[in-house]
């Protein structure tokens, strides 16, 4: 008989190890670590500089040195518009088409 009740009573150990529910603070820990490491990530893109695409002479800058640079390129409109379109243009042109394959009965 206490055999019976000793069995009873591990198991009972056991489903209760089993079907604990996580800490409610691990969950919450953990949401507000991937936060901090996006923020920091997001800081450090604002605010360093970085290389985009080297073959088309593409950099990041700093967020307020480019800031700065739009607002003294914005005093004159019609060229600060163009050299924006100048920028786009150069920034989403398409690659250059590759080489065709010769053919076999060349």
């Amino acid at each position: 008989m206490l055999g019976a009740f000793l069995i009873v009573a591990g198991l009972v150990q056991l489903m209760k190890h089993y079907t604990a529910p996580t800490g409610l603070n691990t969950v919450r820990i953990a949401e507000r670590r991937k936060a901090l490491a996006e923020t920091a990530t997001a800081s450090q893109q604002l605010n360093g500089y970085s290389v985009i695409d080297p073959n088309k002479g593409l950099y990041q800058l700093r967020i307020d040195q480019a800031m700065e640079t739009i607002v003294r390129e914005s005093k004159n409109p019609a060229a600060s518009r163009s050299n924006m379109v100048a920028r786009v243009e150069k920034a989403f042109a398409p690659p250059p088409k590759a080489p065709e394959k010769p053919s076999q009965f060349e």
